[in-house]
């Protein structure tokens, strides 16, 4: 690793995936990246090559971005074969320059993945994620006053693993990473994020079969417990959602197949 000097540069080759469209074919393109600061970050570094193509006349790369603070997901890159980067837990928009040696060779792809469609270069729908959210990510209640915030206890550990899971940004890293593009960890965060909580008990059944249903239907593959997803996840959730999860699925099957419950669809959680 280059260890941060504001005197020292460094200069690689970013070889990028080029694609001028979803139906259009693709392959990778290299660029002189040069004279950068180890403190750059990859974006801004980014930035600095499409400063160079503007200039040149040439088309630059398009890559999706937005808060640069690693809290959005938005900033979805595979460099060097791994989601967001080398770093563990860290977003695209949060790995810097200091990450690479001097005269590198950078390989960034988009998100692979038939239901992240690219749209062009690195920039990929991950739409489907949507979809499953709206499926059942949500609580129905009456908007207005707040309650009390100590008005319905949370036992401690029931809020900490809340917390765990609501940190998911729904970036799609663990999609990539399985080799199966299974969406069980993003999935099986937003479930258990209101499963966990007083206020997601009454849809807790139909939230876990609908998002499931969902996930199944957008072509998403099943869970082998490989682990990549929670590897490679820049928020550092943990794969134990994922039994979590199955185990949310198994009981809401059972009470279902007693009662009405609108599941959407039949299905599996991996």
């Amino acid at each position: 690793m280059v260890a941060a000097n504001s005197t020292k540069t460094i200069s690689v080759t970013i070889r990028v995936w080029r694609q001028d469209g979803p139906d259009k074919p693709g392959a990778f393109k290299d660029y002189p990246a040069t004279n950068l600061s180890p403190d750059m970050s990859f974006l801004e570094m980014l930035d600095v090559v499409n400063d160079g193509l503007t200039l040149n006349g040439e088309e630059p790369i398009a890559f999706a971005h937005d808060c640069r603070e690693g809290i959005c997901g938005t900033c979805s890159l595979v460099i060097n074969g791994k989601p967001h980067g080398p770093n563990k837990a860290v977003a695209s928009c949060q790995t810097y320059m200091r990450s690479f040696q001097d005269g590198e060779t950078i390989v960034i792809e988009p998100f692979r993945a038939n239901p992240f469609p690219v749209i062009k270069d690195l920039i990929t729908d991950r739409s489907a994620f949507d979809k499953i959210q709206q499926a059942g990510g949500f609580i129905s209640v009456r908007t207005g006053a707040a309650c009390d915030a100590n008005a319905t206890p949370v036992p401690k550990e029931n809020a900490d693993l809340a917390m765990d899971a609501a940190q998911c940004i729904g970036c799609g890293a663990c999609v990539a990473a399985c080799k199966n593009a299974s969406a069980m960890l993003f999935v099986s965060a937003k479930v258990s994020q209101l499963g966990l909580l007083p206020q997601g008990q009454p849809e807790r059944d139909k939230r876990v079969l609908n998002m499931v249903a969902t996930m199944d239907s957008l072509g998403f593959g099943s869970c082998t417990n490989q682990y990549e997803c929670s590897a490679a996840c820049p928020k550092a959730i943990s794969h134990d959602f994922i039994a979590r999860m199955n185990r949310d699925y198994v009981k809401a099957s059972f009470r279902a197949s007693f009662r009405p419950v609108s599941a959407g669809a039949s299905g599996g959680a991996g």
